[in-house]
């Protein structure tokens, strides 16, 4: 199974507003220009973002998106789903009728795998990865690059 690129660039972009949390809101269009994604597919999947409760705007000067949650509270699992990304590894989508209406002889191998991969998903939050020293590394050279939150300081 590959992960589509909806479910990968909201991993990314949320990856990272989590990295600038303590800088401030993200702006959609750094995030963009950043990341390599275009403004208009980012803007539909922060609107599934914001419905699903993972981020929320913030108006104004210095605005842009925030994370809803800690970091530690939001799973690549939870942002896969809320992009409505399908993680399903069966021919039939999980409704066991991919041999003339039954169940294939490879249903429960698949639908097994399937729950495994969403488990596993689940299991690693947004925080396991924002302290990361080569990540950080990445970021910085990024936000330098782009002429990043110049003008902000690091909140408390």
């Amino acid at each position: 199974m590959k992960i589509s690129t909806k479910g990968r660039y909201a991993v990314i972009a949320m990856m990272d507003i989590a990295l600038h949390d303590k800088i401030g809101p993200v702006t959609l269009s750094d995030i963009s220009q950043c990341q390599g994604i275009s403004l208009s597919y980012l803007e539909q999947l922060f609107s599934k973002l914001r419905k699903s409760k993972l981020v929320k705007g913030v108006r104004g000067p210095g605005g842009g998106y925030q994370l809803a949650l800690a970091a530690s509270d939001i799973s690549i699992g939870d942002i896969i789903e809320a992009v409505d990304e399908k993680m399903d590894m069966t021919k039939c989508g999980g409704k066991g009728n991919c041999a003339k209406g039954k169940k294939c002889l490879t249903h429960f191998l698949w639908n097994g795998l399937t729950e495994n991969l969403k488990e596993f998903l689940a299991g690693i939050t947004l925080d396991q990865y924002v302290n990361r020293p080569q990540l950080m590394d990445k970021v910085k050279k990024q936000d330098v690059l782009y002429g990043r939150f110049l003008n902000r300081k690091t909140a408390a």
